[in-house]
């Protein structure tokens, strides 16, 4: 009795913040489960409920009243937007999904501080809810105990309404056969927007009744949408109750796990999530299935399209083996390949020439964009290549940053040791985790991945001794080139340096890709089935690449120590991992060059190009998300007439393709 006293109040307070979450993470299952919309911007749409809640709110009940109506109507049309924004993606899979709405995000969450502050809101209640009560003989906030009951009802209204009602019927039909729901008369697409304004409206009036318990402020949208993506992993998608006891689950170890076991509550939510997500791509998701495995169709481009129109075709872009450019026939294999290698010569002979064009802080931006290209190279093995969208290769760039970090303060000074050791660990660090990325496919991966991260990220926060936690590391000597050589302290120095190792790292990671092993990773992309038929080992390879790639991003975080001279968990957190991917979408899913491209434009949009619009760096980069998931399908790489089908494309072939020319054969060589 003793024990339950103690921890009462906590207790309490975890199911009213679960029961929170539960009403945010029901729109964000309905969205995904029903509309097929990973919805990445769904803490945004709670923002809004909270923000215009709190500004409405006045202490009486008709600014109660008033505040749910208005936040609740403004989400409900944000979400229906989302659903006209997210058309014109819906045959290019969750990958681009899950970019617009992040960039959807960022500009909301932007539009939110210019409007109502960057300050966090004060929300007034009634004055007969803005008191206490005694429960079992402890003093408790009279307004969670009413949301605790409102929640349970709208549970129960929910479940009402989907299992008993001609509108649940067509939500259910929508989502398991929408063709038959179309032979019925339904209108699928209707259904599709009317599913995501609900979301919207149940995630405006989580934020408006929740403002009280979790105040309207800067974070506030990412720390529920990542619980929220918790609470929808752990309940899965069929099932409301399923989701609401995942929900109370979650509330519980955010507030009574913290009070009972503080060291370990930082981990258990991501940790639960990676495990469920593990268990269920081994017994749902069999390897092999299909023809190949994260790949997503790219739909039009507008740029092809426009390529075309001007050549005078009628198709949308080249076709293979048609339309070829008289001046680069295949016929020339030497002239064809210097065209390819052309980029490179060309971004290299830029690279070497900026010292001489830019200022000391320009310089220090670009040499922190080769280190964020060479994680965009990372994720451009795992996503192009191997087929494995990811959101936590920040996770091996953390484990490389932090390794040289130390090290340097340790005394070990060295740049190539620093990067070969940071490069090491990180490895290791991939090897460890590959296991539980290469058997998931698809969303799945991005899922198990960001759980990576996250966990990644709370060990940072809480490893103080070796991370320096909150706080960053900072003052640790400076790395030197070379044994016998002084601390590079200069901005050219430094840059030079991430020049010399950058254009390594990319010269070692295209041979690589551009040898037998390179082709036996793009058939293991492109055609699972029959390679796994052939006799080859497909797991060893994703592990190889997997682990690979963990040890470039190594090097990269290594990198962005150096130039930096110092560190913060913000350096490799969510925000980072999405800023690789886009860097990998900017220049072509496949695309090494394009990836370097996408990370040094990411660098400049943020710190250079919002230097001249203080406070509005998230806007322009989620402008750049938005913009390039819907001109740039393709990437960059596909400006040059790639058809998407192999390694020197921008972009994977859809599964519905026939395999690429360069399919392995059973020998384990690539066929003509």
């Amino acid at each position: 009795m003793e024990l339950l006293d103690g921890h009462l109040v906590p207790a309490v307070d975890g199911v009213a913040f679960g029961l929170l979450l539960f009403v945010v993470a029901a729109g964000l299952s309905l969205a995904f489960g029903t509309a097929g919309v990973l919805n990445l911007s769904h803490g945004t749409l709670y923002a809004i409920g909270a923000y215009t809640g709190a500004e409405l709110s006045d202490g009486t009940w008709g600014g109660l009243a008033l505040g749910l109506a208005a936040g609740t109507t403004a989400a409900c049309v944000a979400g229906a937007g989302l659903s006209a924004a997210t058309a014109p993606l819906a045959r290019r899979g969750h990958l681009a999904q899950a970019l617009l709405t992040f960039g959807l995000a960022l500009i909301g969450g932007d539009l939110l501080i210019q409007f109502f502050g960057a300050d966090e809101l004060p929300v007034r209640v009634p004055e007969a809810l803005d008191s206490s009560v005694t429960l079992l003989g402890h003093r408790y906030p009279a307004y969670r105990l009413c949301f605790i009951v409102m929640a349970v009802l709208l549970a129960a209204f929910g479940t009402w309404v989907l299992t008993r009602t001609r509108m649940g019927a067509a939500v259910r039909a929508a989502a398991d056969d929408p063709q038959m729901l179309a032979a019925t008369g339904h209108s699928p697409r209707a259904v599709h927007t009317g599913v995501l304004a609900a979301a919207g409206a149940l995630a405006g009036a989580a934020g408006v009744l929740g403002a009280p318990i979790i105040g309207p402020g800067p974070g506030t949208s990412e720390n529920v949408l990542m619980l929220s993506l918790v609470v929808v992993v752990l309940g899965g998608l069929r099932s409301l109750w399923a989701t609401f006891f995942a929900a109370v689950a979650v509330g519980e170890v955010q507030t009574l796990g913290v009070s009972v076991a503080p060291e370990l509550a930082p981990y258990l939510l991501f940790a639960a999530m990676a495990a469920v997500l593990v268990l269920r791509s081994r017994f749902a998701e069999p390897t092999g299935a299909g023809a190949g495995h994260g790949s997503e169709a790219p739909g039009p481009d507008p740029v092809a399209r426009l390529r075309g129109l001007l050549a005078g075709r009628a198709a949308a872009g080249p076709l293979p083996g048609r339309n070829r450019s008289p001046v680069w026939p295949a016929r020339l294999p030497g002239r064809a390949a210097w065209w390819q290698a052309a980029p490179l010569l060309v971004l290299l002979v830029v690279l070497i020439s900026l010292p001489a064009l830019l200022d000391a802080y320009s310089i220090s931006l670009a040499g922190s964009a080769l280190a964020l290209g060479l994680l965009a190279v990372s994720v451009t093995i795992l996503t192009g290549y191997a087929g494995l969208p990811t959101l936590g290769q920040t996770a091996p760039f953390a484990v490389g940053a932090y390794a040289t970090a130390n090290l340097a303060d340790a005394g070990w000074t060295v740049g190539p040791v620093q990067l070969v050791l940071s490069a090491l660990a990180a490895a290791v660090f991939a090897a460890v985790v590959g296991p539980a990325v290469i058997r998931a496919r698809g969303t799945t991966v991005l899922m198990i991945t960001l759980a990576i991260g996250e966990l990644t990220g709370a060990v940072v926060n809480q490893l103080k001794s070796v991370t320096g936690g909150a706080d960053g590391l900072v003052g640790f000597p400076a790395t030197r080139a070379l044994w016998g050589g002084e601390g590079m302290l200069e901005e050219s120095e430094l840059y030079n340096y991430a020049l010399v190792v950058a254009v390594v790292a990319v010269a070692l990671t295209l041979l690589v890709l551009r040898s037998p092993a390179g082709k036996l990773l793009t058939g293991t992309r492109g055609a699972e089935a029959r390679m796994r038929a052939s006799g080859h080992p497909v797991g060893r390879y994703l592990l190889v690449a997997h682990v690979c790639a963990g040890a470039l991003a190594g090097v990269g975080g290594s990198l962005m120590v150096t130039v930096q001279q110092y560190l913060s968990p913000a350096d490799v957190g969510f925000e980072i991992a999405a800023f690789a991917l886009l860097a990998v979408v900017i220049g072509g899913t496949t695309s090494v060059v394009g990836a370097l491209l996408g990370a040094g434009l990411i660098v400049a949009t943020r710190d250079w190009v919002a230097g001249s619009w203080p406070g509005h760096g998230p806007l322009l980069l989620g402008v750049l998300f938005v913009a390039t998931v819907y001109v740039l399908p393709r990437g960059l790489a596909g400006l040059r007439g790639g058809s998407g089908g192999g390694p020197s494309s921008d972009a994977p072939r859809p599964p519905d393709q026939p395999p690429p020319a360069s399919t392995p054969s059973p020998a384990g060589k690539v066929s003509p």
